[in-house]
């Protein structure tokens, strides 16, 4: 017999999963491009760009879509993005430079022109597991000049990568897309954990690590196994729902 939690949780996951979630989330984003290559792109630098208030950044994600007029890997070829968001001092977002992101979208621009697209630098690694995909992924963006948008390794939770990840992954969902649903494993994918959702996890006494690291995202995800053994992700919608309910 399940848990109480267990109930309130899969009642919270069903309630939220649903088509108007997107309506001020960053997944709106990847919904607004039409090319499989530019919804990626565009997913991960929205991805990148979501922490804090979401009055603030989405109009920064809004910014790279006007520019790049909806043709991401076409803008990021083509080095556009230099007379766009140059590599200048200013003030990009809060602790974000102009510099930080030219160098981000440098590094980003450089996986496309090699691999072609962010999908055949991630198939390249020869894991369907999302822990390794995310361990290549910020290598990649350690070793080609860009710091402190992508962590530097998967020591952190990684919570903007492991969110892209679930948009990517999981699919026959109205909110996240699939596209990569046939070479990644959604039972490997990884909770997106920050401090708002490590505190509604240690409310509901999912796990006991008070910090976001990549340990606790993995006990998390876990605990979430044992709800939706296939999907666990299914619990990132759970969990924010019940912040929203505040504990209801």
């Amino acid at each position: 017999m399940e848990s109480e939690n267990h109930q309130i949780l899969r009642l919270l996951a069903d309630k939220y999963e649903r088509k108007e979630f997107l309506d001020g989330d960053p997944s709106w984003f990847m919904h607004q491009v039409e090319d499989a290559s530019d919804k990626e792109l565009l997913a991960f630098i929205a991805s990148a760009l979501s922490y804090g208030s979401r009055k603030q950044f989405m109009p920064k994600i809004q910014f790279i879509l006007d520019c790049s007029k909806g043709k991401v890997t076409e803008w990021l070829k083509n080095g556009d993005f230099y007379s766009t968001v140059p590599p200048s001092p200013d003030c990009y977002y809060r602790l974000y430079t102009c510099a930080m992101m030219n160098a981000f979208l440098k590094a980003l621009a450089t996986m496309v022109g090699e691999y072609g697209s962010m999908r055949q630098f991630v198939e390249n690694i020869g894991s369907d597991n999302a822990l390794d995909v995310v361990k290549a992924i910020t290598a990649w963006f350690a070793s080609h000049g860009s710091h402190g948008i992508i962590p530097k390794d998967a020591k952190s939770s990684c919570k903007r990568i492991c969110m892209f990840l679930r948009w990517m992954v999981r699919k026959d969902s109205p909110v996240d897309i699939g596209l990569w649903s046939d070479f990644i494993d959604r039972k490997s994918l990884i909770m997106p954990l920050d401090t708002h959702v490590l505190q509604q996890a240690l409310r509901l006494k999912m796990i006991q690590s008070k910090s976001a690291s990549m340990a606790a995202a993995l006990k998390l995800t876990d605990k979430m196994r044992e709800i939706w053994q296939d999907d666990p992700l299914k619990g990132d919608f759970a969990l924010f729902g019940y912040g929203v309910n505040q504990g209801l």
